[in-house]
């Protein structure tokens, strides 16, 4: 673990000059450049909303406020947004960098954190232009506003353990690469991100505990919609997972490393 640090530290200047690059090459030909990070999950909103607002905004209690229901699927999306990226981008990170990995001595360690990285930087650019939106919409914001930070680094962690693991079993069972994205897409439905908590079914509430996504979403919507802190005591235990996850992750990319190289 030390040498993986000690490695990141010498090579932080590659590590920054890849998350910076990374971020100008993906808008370099692109007349909207970056606000192509905030339409996407605008429309993606504006989509739900359209559909849902007239059956779930009537079940959004405690929200007083004309586009109520916009809010909160805003703050559920942002959250999951950054899970879901560098989940998907994790899961073919060593396949699509199988050339790199064979040609070239460098830490392996520093793929991980490029990526990790990067949709971290398109996460805070998209996080400040959400509250931009917020307040254009009329929603108060307050000093809760500051829980995001340790909330993020938080979906950071696990979405990065989960990602690690899967990646490298990716590597030699491509079965997984289509497997990961479905369950994605159940695990969004399974987590109340288009609709509150309050509306599932008192006997399967018990269920939702299981799922660490749901903490996370729960405390980006108590921040930005409810204006209050989230529940420290969820939190502190998915930060508990999430910490547990990436030490599995990155022991197994340890492990695995040598093996990955041949395999691609």
């Amino acid at each position: 673990m030390f040498g993986m640090l000690h490695s990141l530290w010498e090579y932080r200047n590659f590590v920054i000059s890849s998350i910076r690059n990374g971020f100008v090459e993906r808008f370099a030909r692109s007349r909207l450049g970056g606000l192509w990070m905030v339409i996407h999950p605008l429309a993606q909103v504006a989509i739900y909303a359209l559909i849902l607002s007239n059956v779930l905004a009537a079940k959004m209690a405690g929200i007083q406020h004309n586009f109520g229901y916009a809010l909160y699927l805003m703050a559920g999306i942002t959250a999951w947004s950054l899970f879901s990226e560098i989940i998907g981008r994790c899961l073919t990170l060593f396949i699509e960098q199988g050339n790199l990995m064979k040609k070239m001595r460098f830490p392996r360690i520093t793929l991980p954190v490029i990526l990790a990285g990067s949709s971290l930087l398109n996460n805070v650019l998209l996080i400040a232009s959400i509250l931009i939106v917020f307040a254009l919409m009329g929603q108060n914001l307050n000093l809760h506003v500051f829980w995001l930070i340790p909330i993020t680094l938080v979906v950071v962690a696990l979405s990065t353990g989960i990602g690690l693991v899967l990646g490298v079993i990716n590597v030699f069972v491509r079965d997984v690469g289509q497997i990961v994205p479905i369950i994605l897409q159940a695990w969004f439905w399974f987590t109340p991100i288009v609709y509150p908590a309050s509306i599932v079914p008192e006997q399967f509430r018990g269920i939702m505990e299981y799922n660490p996504m749901y903490p996370i979403v729960t405390a980006y919507q108590d921040i930005l919609v409810y204006g209050k802190s989230p529940d420290l005591e969820q939190a502190a235990i998915t930060a508990a997972v999430a910490l547990l996850l990436m030490l599995l992750g990155l022991f197994m990319f340890r492990r695995a490393a040598p093996e990955m190289v041949d395999a691609l």
